[in-house]
């Protein structure tokens, strides 16, 4: 949820914070509700931090520049607990003489028992935070121990919940420990100078070389070495790997906002996601999938596990994997799945959807999953993260870094990846299921070059935007893989639009949310494919046909060729044709345009909507 860093390095020079700064800046989609730094000087820690975005700390350093240093830590912070002011902005202080500093992304559940403890010492608090309470413990046990990385091993052992923690100490220059548990962490490896950070986005300017820390890991970096340890102490090693893009893919790119360069990255993000998952006959071959094929074969029930944009990828991958393989599949919000007592065996998979491979609810979902014996496979955008690593398998997709809040691409790649999963069960079981997966894949194969061709048909739908900009309220309907595209439409104009908006299965108009329907309502329809079974695309004409007869604003999205819909439709809206399953990939893309432009033309912010974070850690 938070934005972490760290580095340091061999010289006492102004590195230290501009490396930091220049982090925050990379990191502070993960959250803008304060930000701050602190350094280790040859006078001791010195910090500022700030309410607001991270302009704000620039700002404040700009009207009292900070000492030289080597080594620094800096946060941009998604309020939990304590509300966004300075005083619980990120980084705290603790120990004798306030010598430590400490940064946390997280939460410490178990926080108010060790607060009362510190407070029964004679401990003085100055935030309402639970980051604090481990910054005193582990000042406290510094004091003791004298030594950085064993006082962490001990505070981390007390600690309950999910966190990662940095910390600095006056009497370390040149160190910065480091702790993960549930929350993620990285180590980048340079030339005389290491760093830490929530992702490789932090120190992506400077190195490729990075190290995935595994679960319960504390990590000691100075500016020639990195150790790792275990929270029982003994010894551990991470992962080595090397960043594959650069830091131009964390800019703009030119366009005006991140979202609006995503939403452009999409046909690569849906080619990279389908890249290298066929031999040369055309099979698919999943060597990510580490769960047998014996026991794929025996999958007899499917649960997806997501939540947000993700469970939609979810809702619409349940339509289709279904059709392919006849394997009945249910959705369910991941915060939901615990608590409603699921029915699990053996011969069940369960999958869950993550952009970031660190949402919290996802990954107690995933491992209630594995606690019932379920087999667990992830599809999952960050790899090394936590989501991956607790399940039993995992598709990766390839849509590269996602800095936006509002999800575009990774949506796109995450249905691709959940038919390739599909696709494959379906091959896995034979005959014509194997026939229809192989004809699938290769049609899948000419989608991207579709969404490149789609994307240059949006001047209509920016037109629409900026004249809608007074609207208040717009519904979103359609039927089959069709409804969770709808359902997202909606959520796309809630999160970047702050208005009203609800997305409906056509079919229930009728029982009830017809009601809605008066004069100049703006109905967005999406209309399933002329080759759709059961008369699906005549029924949902049919329903374009009763809102506009009651005074809707019909705005259609609808197949090229598809004349049906021309007398009925205020505006039409027109796709490439395609497989009526795969018909997501296309239609949603203008009403993520839409929202885009509609939320600019009421000079919102669309990257980092009010009350969101791109990544939530915290249940």
């Amino acid at each position: 949820m938070c934005g972490i860093v760290g580095y340091v390095g061999r010289t006492m020079d102004d590195t230290a914070l501009d490396v930091v700064m220049e982090g925050l800046t990379r990191l502070e989609y993960r959250g803008y509700d304060s930000a701050g730094v602190a350094l280790v000087t040859d006078d001791g820690i010195d910090a500022e931090k700030r309410s607001g975005k991270l302009e704000n700390l620039r700002a404040a350093l700009a009207a009292r520049p900070l000492p030289t240093s080597r080594t620094a830590i800096g946060h941009t912070r998604w309020a939990t607990h304590g509300g966004p002011t300075d005083g619980n902005a990120h980084p705290h202080r603790g120990g004798e003489g306030d010598r430590l500093a400490l940064i946390h992304n997280g939460i410490i559940e178990n926080f108010h028992v060790l607060k009362k403890e510190l407070v029964e010492e004679g401990v003085e608090f100055r935030s309402e935070t639970d980051t604090e309470v481990a910054a005193k413990l582990l000042g406290r046990e510094y004091d003791r121990l004298g030594d950085l990385t064993k006082a962490m091993q001990v505070v981390v052992n007390r600690l309950e919940g999910a966190f990662t923690l940095l910390a600095v100490h006056a009497d370390s220059p040149g160190t910065v420990v480091g702790a993960r548990r549930n929350s993620p962490l990285v180590v980048g490896l340079g030339d005389g100078e290491n760093y830490l950070g929530s992702d490789v986005a932090a120190f992506i300017g400077h190195t490729r070389q990075a190290v995935e820390l595994g679960q319960d890991q504390i990590v000691t970096i100075t500016p020639d070495r990195h150790e790792v340890i275990g929270f029982d102490g003994a010894p551990a090693e991470g992962r080595a790997y090397e960043v594959t893009w650069d830091a131009a893919a964390a800019e703009k790119g030119g366009y005006p906002t991140f979202m609006e360069k995503e939403i452009h990255e999409q046909p690569h993000a849906v080619a990279d996601t389908l890249l290298g998952r066929t031999d040369e006959s055309g099979r698919l071959v999943l060597d990510e999938v580490r769960i047998s094929e014996e026991q794929l074969r025996g999958v007899d029930r499917i649960i997806i596990v997501a939540c947000g944009t993700a469970a939609y990828a979810g809702m619409v991958a349940k339509y289709a994997v279904e059709h392919w393989t006849r394997i009945p599949v249910e959705v369910s919000l991941a915060h939901e799945f615990r608590y409603c007592d699921p029915i699990v065996d053996g011969t069940t998979l369960v999958v869950s959807i993550s952009q970031s491979g660190e949402t919290m609810d996802t990954l107690m979902a995933v491992k209630h999953a594995s606690d019932l014996g379920a087999m667990t496979l992830s599809v999952c955008n960050t790899h090394g993260s936590t989501i991956p690593r607790e399940s039993d398998a995992v598709l990766y997709t390839h849509a590269g870094p996602e800095i936006a809040v509002a999800s575009t691409k990774a949506f796109l790649a995450q249905i691709t990846a959940c038919y390739i999963l599909g696709l494959y069960l379906a091959q896995l079981r034979g005959e014509t299921y194997a026939d229809d997966a192989k004809s699938v894949m290769a049609e899948l194969q000419g989608i991207p070059a579709k969404i490149e061709d789609l994307l240059g048909r949006m001047d209509r739908v920016v037109e629409m935007a900026n004249f809608m900009a007074d609207t208040r309220s717009v519904l979103f309907l359609g039927r089959n893989v069709g409804y969770p595209v709808a359902m997202e439409g909606a959520l796309k104009l809630k999160e970047l639009a702050y208005i009203h908006a609800e997305g409906f299965a056509a079919g229930e108009l009728k029982h009830g949310p017809i009601a809605l329907i008066d004069a100049g309502q703006p109905v967005f329809i999406v209309v399933p494919s002329p080759d759709t079974p059961h008369e699906l695309h005549k029924k949902v004409v049919s329903n374009i046909q009763e809102i506009r007869a009651r005074g809707a604003r019909t705005i259609v999205i609808a197949h090229d060729g598809d004349e049906d819909v021309e007398p009925y439709a205020n505006e039409v809206i027109r796709i490439p044709r395609c497989s009526p399953m795969l018909a997501p990939l296309l239609a949603v893309v203008p009403l993520q345009i839409f929202a885009l432009h509609l939320s600019t033309a009421k000079g919102l912010d669309v990257d980092q909507p009010r009350n969101l974070a791109k990544s939530v850690t915290v249940e």
